[in-house]
């Protein structure tokens, strides 16, 4: 009778329950707003292993402490009665099964989570090796593109400079062709000077040569002689005066 009044009872009950439920009744996480929120890093809390325990807080208001425990004995006295779950060889297999995996995890599940949890720290350590080699290189390239940024602003100043240097190049040319022009210049100057000081020269020579050799030419042998005798007269003078003297 009992079962028959919960068998009715139950839809209605589902229908009612199924409005109120929803994926973030059971999980008391906060939301993330990112296109894809990241798995939690540890599960939330459950009984018996396997319950969770958002159910049983979901069902304390309604049905008070016992309640779900009272449904879960219900549900599976109803599965039995009806027979709709039948006890066989299986079940006892399965039973066995549960309990060597129940063993196992309480033997070795927390060695077996210190390993999965080491391969994790390592995966994790990796990616995070991975992600502060990127920093650092985007963390470098952006300090390049700053003094890149900076060269760029000091760019004028080197243009300046280096018109600066061009214009003194240009002066410099200019002064050296213009000593280059005075040099020739003078050169040329020196030679017409040197020139005409050799012509004036040459002329003097001649003509000194052809007065002499004119007067040379003039002199007779009488005048010769009368002019070397008149020499030796005023030798002999210029000697009795500088014996008077004496």
């Amino acid at each position: 009778m009992l079962s028959r009044l919960g068998l009715r009872a139950a839809p209605a009950a589902l229908k009612s329950l199924a409005p109120s439920l929803s994926v973030g009744s059971f999980h008391t996480g906060q939301h993330c707003l990112a296109p894809l929120p990241p798995l939690p890093e540890k599960g939330g809390q459950v009984r018996h292993g396997l319950i969770p325990e958002e159910f049983f807080q979901f069902l304390y208001p309604k049905t008070g402490v016992t309640g779900p425990y009272v449904l879960g004995t219900g549900l599976i006295f109803y599965l039995l009665s009806k027979e709709i779950y039948i006890i066989n060889h299986e079940t006892v297999s399965g039973a066995c099964i549960v309990g060597i995996l129940i063993y196992i995890v309480k033997k070795y599940g927390g060695d077996v989570a210190a390993f999965a949890d080491r391969l994790n720290e390592e995966k994790v350590a990796k990616v995070l090796a991975v992600k502060n080699d990127s920093v650092n290189h985007l963390e470098s390239m952006i300090e390049q593109e700053k003094k890149e940024q900076w060269r760029v602003e000091g760019r004028n100043y080197l243009f300046d400079a280096k018109r600066n240097n061009v214009a003194m190049l240009l002066e410099t040319n200019y002064r050296e062709r213009l000593l280059t022009v005075y040099n020739e210049v003078k050169k040329r100057l020196d030679y017409q000077i040197a020139v005409q000081q050799l012509t004036r020269r040459k002329e003097q020579d001649h003509m000194i040569n052809w007065i002499e050799k004119n007067v040379i030419q003039s002199i007779t042998a009488q005048q010769e002689k009368e002019s070397i005798a008149k020499c030796i007269s005023d030798l002999k003078m210029l000697s009795k005066s500088t014996r008077g003297a004496v």
